[in-house]
């Protein structure tokens, strides 16, 4: 029996899992899923993974991490941390050692993320009514809405600190590049997956939220990995 790590990403929560988490148990399989603290501005990549790694205290080896866009920067330094059988970066970014994710080119979709706004501690959040367009234009209006009300503010410092990454574990490693991505680059993302993973990417026919869209093709996938 693997144990999945679902690991949100910016603005989000464990919620956005809700309606994956009972796909992979009927599968047979256990699920953790973390809430970062992405709102505390203090707070980096490598903060991020050992929040995720004490929530697998106790689990056996046999775990599979799933990060879901900007978690893709903190689930290889959770491999440093404790044993897991195999990354899974879902529309994820991937850190490159010895840069910042805003050093890096190419990443996103033109326009993705241009109706946000910053609060007085640098978060980035989306205003009312921004996120449904904004971050789930291919969802159903009522999947869209349930999202767009739970989404909290992401602090800025995974984004700009030179990734805590220094050298790659020795994991084996999965890329799910959603072929209707509005935010993270497709072309980057089967790129990046070659060079930096060593696989093709997946391709799944969906957009930024299959968990929202998709979660029974989503667990299949998964639970295939």
């Amino acid at each position: 029996m693997t144990t999945f790590a679902l690991v949100h990403g910016a603005w989000h929560g464990a919620w956005c899992w809700e309606r994956l988490e009972p796909e992979l148990e009927a599968r047979g399989h256990d699920v953790v899923a973390v809430d970062l603290p992405c709102d505390d501005p203090s707070l980096g990549s490598a903060d991020y993974a050992t929040v995720v790694t004490r929530a697998l205290d106790g689990v056996a080896d046999d775990v599979v991490v799933v990060g879901h866009s900007l978690a893709g920067l903190a689930i290889p330094l959770v491999a440093l941390e404790r044993q897991v059988r195999r990354l899974v970066f879902l529309c994820a970014l991937i850190p490159q050692v010895g840069l910042s994710l805003r050093e890096q080119e190419g990443v996103f979709v033109d326009g993705f993320g241009a109706a946000l706004v910053r609060d007085e501690l640098d978060r980035s959040y989306w205003p009312d009514g921004a996120a449904e367009q904004g971050m789930y234009p291919e969802c159903p209006p009522e999947a869209a809405a349930w999202a767009s009300a739970r989404l909290r503010r992401q602090a800025r410092l995974p984004n700009v600190e030179t990734t805590p990454l220094e050298t790659w574990p020795v994991v084996e490693s999965t890329y799910v590049v959603c072929a209707r991505d509005h935010a993270v680059d497709p072309a980057w993302s089967r790129r990046a997956a070659r060079e930096r993973l060593g696989v093709e990417a997946i391709e799944l026919d969906a957009g930024h939220s299959p968990f929202l869209t998709c979660p029974r093709e989503l667990a299949d996938l998964l639970a295939g990995s």
